[in-house]
């Protein structure tokens, strides 16, 4: 798996991620704040496989 997200993406991933998250807990409770968990974890990889299927990489090192 080649890594195609960059950090300032990661960053974005991550806090999204946790937003949804804590929509679980003080929003509406509802069991689609839980999708935050997989964002979360592209952001730790580093590799998005929608991104693969589309060509597109924001990680500048990985294209060189």
């Amino acid at each position: 798996m080649e890594k195609n997200i960059g950090n300032l993406d990661k960053i974005i991933r991550v806090l999204v991620g946790l937003v949804l998250i804590a929509l679980v807990f003080v929003g509406p409770q509802t069991a689609w704040g839980w999708i935050g968990v997989p964002v979360i974890l592209i952001a730790f990889f580093g590799w998005c496989p929608l991104y693969k299927v589309l060509g597109v990489s924001t990680c500048k090192r990985c294209e060189s």
